[in-house]
């Protein structure tokens, strides 16, 4: 293929609301958004022919299979990297191997229910062993025991080099508290924080404080992606996909990428951005609207500088 940009769109999607104690298991809330995002598409569930996701979270394709009723998967991919699984997604159907490909993402932050029919404990359990000696021996000893500890070295070292006081990473913070106020779809619908709030909040690991912590929450989402050519059918506008992509660094580790030259910014984004605007044919100029990664607030700044759209 010479690109895939525009030769696959988005023609269905479907929610299961969030929710902080959702009472339903993984396989459940999984089940459910597919078969809405399938309905949301005019399709029927005999017309998919691909499921991925991602390695980590639950449950395995042949089950979502079964509860749903897909009659046959002439593909099927579990993926370690999010962008990876919709990379296959994309690729699957533009290349002519499958028709209707569905992503999918059931995850229970909040209630850690149990993960029924899935692998995702024996799938964690193996990457942890690989991870033992780096932890054992370097972080846990150390205090790092924790995503938030580990990214705190991190984003001391980013206020160390930019002069950045708490108060300029609390707007960040506090303006998506702002746009999640505004959807009534949203735990947090109609309860945005202020300034103060996040003042006040306390430190998990200093200088990360609790309000620059993504909070936990139950939910499930999926897409239903198919060729453009068969989208101009189906029920829902079309939504082209001009580009997908994904970066690497050979020093990343999650949120402890000690080892990287600099480590305030983000060459596994910027890597992966540079491909996204390429493939499209367009530049950080041209985007009105992003969806960034808000584990930790502060990886909004470092994103939108790695991704172009401002300066470190």
């Amino acid at each position: 293929m010479d690109s895939i940009k525009d030769k696959t769109a988005i023609v269905g999607v479907g929610v299961v609301d969030f929710s902080t104690d959702i009472g339903m298991s993984e396989w459940d809330t999984a089940s459910q958004c597919v078969l809405a995002a399938i309905e949301d598409a005019g399709l029927k569930p005999a017309d998919i022919d691909c499921l991925v996701k991602n390695i980590d979270d639950a449950p395995d394709n042949s089950y979502i299979q079964k509860s749903v009723g897909i009659e046959n998967l002439a593909y099927a991919s579990e993926s370690h990297w999010g962008t990876s699984a919709m990379i296959n997604a994309v690729t699957a159907v533009a290349s002519g191997a499958v028709n209707y490909a569905v992503y999918y993402q059931a995850a229970h932050r909040a209630s850690g229910l149990e993960k029924s029919y899935s692998d995702y404990r024996a799938a964690r359990d193996i990457r942890e062993d690989n991870l033992d000696m780096i932890r054992h021996d370097f972080y846990d000893p150390f205090g790092l025991i924790g995503q938030p500890s580990c990214f705190a070295l991190t984003l001391r070292r980013y206020i160390h080099e930019f002069g950045i006081t708490s108060e300029q990473l609390g707007w960040i913070p506090v303006v998506f508290s702002e746009y999640a106020a505004r959807n009534p779809e949203a735990i947090f619908y109609d309860r945005p924080v202020s300034i103060e709030d996040y003042m006040k909040s306390s430190f998990i690991a200093d200088p990360i404080r609790a309000m620059e912590c993504a909070p936990q929450v139950d939910g499930a989402m999926a897409i239903v992606v198919s060729t453009a050519e068969k989208a101009k059918s189906l029920r829902q506008s079309l939504a082209f996909i001009m580009s997908v992509a994904q970066g690497t660094d050979i020093e990343g580790q999650l949120f402890s990428s000690y080892n990287q030259e600099v480590i305030t910014q983000l060459p596994e984004m910027r890597r992966m951005g540079a491909e996204l605007f390429r493939v499209a044919g367009i530049t950080p100029k041209d985007i009105s609207s992003a969806q960034l990664d808000d584990t930790f607030t502060p990886l909004v700044a470092m994103q939108l500088e790695s991704l172009g759209f401002c300066a470190p």
